[in-house]
C-alpha cells in the first residue's frame, strides 16, 4: 500500500485525531518559515541584531522600536488566507474526526478556515494587550494604531500595547500546554505536519502520545522520521489534496465525503449510501 493510501486508511478508521502543526502548515499561504533557507532566521538584515534577537523579550525591552518594526513586517500577515490544509482540518472537525488543532503558528488561518477547538501554544498576532491597562486590541486595532506610531501605545491609558505572542526568553502559557497534552494522550492518531520538530518545549508534546498511528509530513527529513509509523516528505497540503474522501457510519449507513479542488476552491460532496454486509462502500 502506497504511503497516501495509508494515510487515508488511517483517518478513515480513525476516531479521535488530534492535529499538531508547525509554520509548514501556513507556508502554502505566503507566511514564510523560520529556519528554511528563505525563511525568516535567515533574512539579511541591515541592522546589529540577528533576526532571533529581534523576537526576543530583551528586545522588546531594550530596543523596542527595532523589535516592533521587525515584527510588523515579517511576522504579521493580515492578508493571509486559509489554504487547502487548513481547510482539509477544518472539515475533519467538524465531522466529528478530528478533536483539536495545536499550532505553533502565530497566525489566526486555523480559525479563519472553521476549526473551533485550536490550541496555540505560541500565543496568536490577533490579541494584543496594553501592559499598563491590559485593555485588548485586535490586528486590527492594532495595526491602526502602528500607522501613526512607532511603539504602539493604548489610547485610553498611553501605556505600550505588547502582543500576545510567545517571544524568546519567554514561558508558554502554561494552560494552554496542559490542554494540549490532554487532547495529545487520548488521541487514537496523532498527524503531526509542516514541523521539523526542534522548537521546544513544543516538541516535547509528541511524547504524551499513547494512540495507535503516529503520522509524520514535512517537506524535509527530521529526527523523528524513524520512530513514527508513516513518513511522508511533502508538502501537507499537497498530501491533503491527495485524500480524495472521508468517511462514517451512522447505523446501517454510510456517510462519504468527496472532496475536490475546484478554481482553488474546496468542494465538500455528501453521499448517503447503504453498506454492505462488510461496510465497505467506498474505494480511493
Amino acid at each position: 500500500m502506497d504511503k497516501i493510501s495509508l494515510l487515508q486508511k488511517i483517518i478513515d478508521e480513525s476516531k479521535r485525531i488530534v492535529f499538531f502543526g508547525g509554520a509548514g502548515v501556513s507556508t502554502e499561504s505566503g507566511i514564510p518559515d523560520f529556519r528554511s533557507a528563505n525563511g525568516v532566521y535567515n533574512l539579511k538584515l541591515d541592522r546589529n541584531f540577528s533576526p532571533e534577537e529581534l523576537v526576543s523579550h530583551t528586545m522588546y525591552e531594550k530596543h523596542p522600536e527595532e523589535f516592533y518594526d521587525f515584527y510588523k513586517k515579517h511576522l504579521v500577515y493580515p492578508n493571509a488566507k486559509p489554504n487547502f490544509a487548513h481547510k482539509y482540518l477544518a472539515r475533519l472537525e467538524q465531522d466529528g474526526k478530528l478533536t483539536a488543532v495545536i499550532t505553533q503558528n502565530i497566525d489566526c488561518l486555523h480559525e479563519m478556515a472553521g476549526s473551533k477547538n485550536v490550541l496555540k501554544l505560541h500565543g496568536t498576532v490577533d490579541s494584543n494587550t496594553c501592559v499598563r491597562c491590559g485593555k485588548k486590541y485586535n490586528l486590527e486595532k492594532f495595526l491602526k494604531i502602528c500607522e501613526s506610531e512607532s511603539i504602539p501605545h493604548c489610547p485610553e491609558c498611553n501605556g505600550i500595547i505588547k502582543p500576545d505572542v510567545t517571544l524568546y526568553e519567554e514561558v508558554p502559557d502554561p494552560d494552554t500546554f496542559r490542554k494540549a497534552i490532554n487532547e495529545i494522550s487520548k488521541a487514537d492518531t496523532l498527524i503531526i505536519g509542516g514541523t521539523s520538530l526542534i522548537v521546544y518545549p513544543a516538541a516535547s508534546l509528541i511524547h504524551y502520545f499513547q494512540g495507535k498511528n503516529l503520522v509524520l509530513i514535512n517537506k524535509s527529513k527530521t529526527e523523528q522520521d524513524n520512530f513514527v509509523n508513516l513518513a511522508i516528505h511533502e508538502s501537507i497540503g499537497e498530501v491533503f489534496k491527495k485524500l480524495k474522501a472521508f468517511r462514517m457510519r451512522i447505523g446501517s449507513f454510510r456517510v462519504i465525503f468527496l472532496i475536490k479542488m475546484e478554481n482553488d476552491n474546496l468542494k465538500i460532496y455528501t453521499f448517503i449510501i447503504k453498506a454492505d454486509s462488510r461496510g465497505d462502500i467506498y474505494k480511493n
